[in-house]
């Protein structure tokens, strides 16, 4: 065994080092699956089948037409190509089983914990991403508004933008919402073409009057930054016109965001949402089961993720757009008998774009296909729900640090105060995140015993024990490293 040494040049500490390097312009791309999606008909685990088909038989995805990706023990449901073609192509991670510990099966409490990612017992009156840029932006909505990243230098446009008719908590600041307010791409359409909405005062009384009130002055902080948006509109007219899918929302909304990015709109955090994912019943054609309402949201979703993703390619941008996807909770393990799902706890997540580096985070849930791994089944038969593997702000973290550039005393600032474990999302290393045995995928930041192809860090006050052969691209040994009687660790090099 040998333990390779970096030095300042080699491909490994450049990439680490680009890692925070242009933190300050880069721009992250929220979608939220309103409603609750059924995780496992959305990767669906091909390893355990049959264990997957005897939980959900009358809304299983036949296993000739799911689409396997990786090693091919995981696949995306059949409607799902464009994002099976991102990940072959190293742009799409699927991080497997995601939730928080004592969920909610309350879509309004659960939406709110995603939101504000807090712990399922706290409240709280802002969002993760509205306390991130209250805290990098003085000001605002006052001019001027000074980015601290940035040697204080103005900044002239919205800080966020939310596309849709829901108020997000997740860009809620301590006061109001850092986010400006496109209710559709018609609203859009009439911004950047000078027109402006009409404005009335027959508010409704109490909340709904409040809540009408508060849309309308994020609407109104939109005309405000018309000039803003309608400018970076123009300049991102390109030719040939980018191609998305037509009758697609979330497509039309993706089509907006690349447009203003590719016209040089500074915006650091957009929000976008596509609804419909409440599956209770007849979420699969009964006579072709890859069809049906489910799927033809999923395919929405990954039709409009691809072209997003191809149109920042052609426009030059996409190393500075990294976008996901979250679900307020997943779907039951089993199917109910309305050939639908209800409320669940644990899901995958997508993460997208061109510097993500895990393909996977987690791994399929074990359903009973594994007897050497302890079920992620929970509860009785009829009523199972999947357990959680990952925590969503570890995801959460890792936006924070290693893609906007904070450190990890501001991070836990921004969670009230709590830190949380790497997934190397986009590092090149997996990491211990603790002392333990190398074959112990709680070990490891990446939620999974790490592939051959993966460089390898032992952590400074871990020590990890090798009880049996393994093989890494590259180990960093800051801790401590046991071998077990006859056991070798191959390490390839770069």
């Amino acid at each position: 065994m040998g333990v390779k040494a970096f030095g300042a040049n080699s491909p490994l500490v450049q990439s680490l080092m680009q890692t925070n390097a242009l933190a300050k312009d880069r721009v992250l791309v929220i979608i939220y699956l309103n409603g609750g999606n059924d995780g496992l008909n959305t990767v669906i685990p091909l390893d355990q089948y049959t264990q997957y088909g005897n939980l959900r038989s009358n809304i299983a995805i036949p296993q000739a037409s799911v689409l396997p990706i990786g090693d091919g023990s995981t696949g995306l449901h059949p409607s799902m190509t464009g994002l099976r073609e991102l990940h072959n192509n190293k742009k799409l991670a699927v991080v497997h089983s995601v939730s928080y510990p004592t969920p909610s099966y309350s879509h309004f409490r659960a939406t709110d914990i995603w939101m504000t990612a807090t712990d399922s017992a706290v409240q709280a009156d802002t969002g993760w991403a509205g306390r991130y840029l209250e805290n990098r932006f003085d000001n605002y909505p006052i001019p001027p508004i000074t980015d601290r990243d940035n040697s204080s230098a103005v900044m002239e446009d919205p800080l966020a933008i939310q596309i849709g008719y829901l108020t997000s908590t997740t860009v809620l600041g301590s006061s109001q919402s850092m986010a400006v307010a496109i209710n559709d791409p018609q609203t859009y359409a009439a911004l950047v073409g000078g027109g402006v909405g009409a404005t009335t005062t027959d508010l409704p009384c109490c909340e709904a009057g409040d809540l009408v009130s508060f849309i309308r002055q994020q609407q109104a902080l939109a005309v405000g930054y018309s000039t803003e948006i309608t400018n970076a509109h123009n300049a991102g007219n390109i030719t040939p016109t980018p191609v998305y899918p037509t009758g697609n929302s979330i497509a039309d909304q993706l089509k907006i965001v690349a447009r203003l990015v590719g016209g040089g709109l500074k915006t650091k955090v957009y929000f976008l949402s596509i609804g419909g994912f409440d599956t209770h019943s007849s979420q699969v054609v009964s006579t072709d089961k890859a069809t049906g309402s489910h799927a033809s949201l999923l395919g929405r979703l990954s039709a409009g993720i691809k072209a997003f993703q191809d149109d920042l390619q052609v426009r030059g941008i996409e190393d500075k757009v990294a976008g996901f996807t979250f679900s307020e909770f997943g779907r039951r393990a089993n199917s109910n008998s309305s050939a639908g799902t209800d409320h669940g706890v644990a899901a995958p997540m997508f993460v997208f774009g061109s510097n993500i580096k895990r393909q996977s985070v987690g791994r399929n849930p074990n359903i009973g296909g594994y007897s050497n791994l302890p079920t992620d089944l929970n509860g009785t038969v009829g009523n199972q729900d999947l357990k959680m593997q990952i925590d969503f702000r570890r995801i959460y973290w890792d936006i924070l640090t290693d893609w906007f550039g904070r450190s990890k005393t501001e991070a836990a600032s921004l969670f009230l105060n709590k830190s949380f474990d790497t997934v190397s999302l986009f590092t090149d290393e997996v990491c211990t995140i603790k002392t333990g045995n190398w074959h112990d995928e709680k070990t490891w930041s990446c939620g999974r015993v790490p592939f051959t192809s993966e460089n390898i860090r032992i952590c400074a006050g871990h020590t990890v024990t090798l009880s049996a052969n393994a093989s890494a691209k590259n180990l960093q040994n800051f801790g401590n490293l046991i071998m077990g009687a006859g056991v070798n660790l191959v390490v390839k090099g770069i």
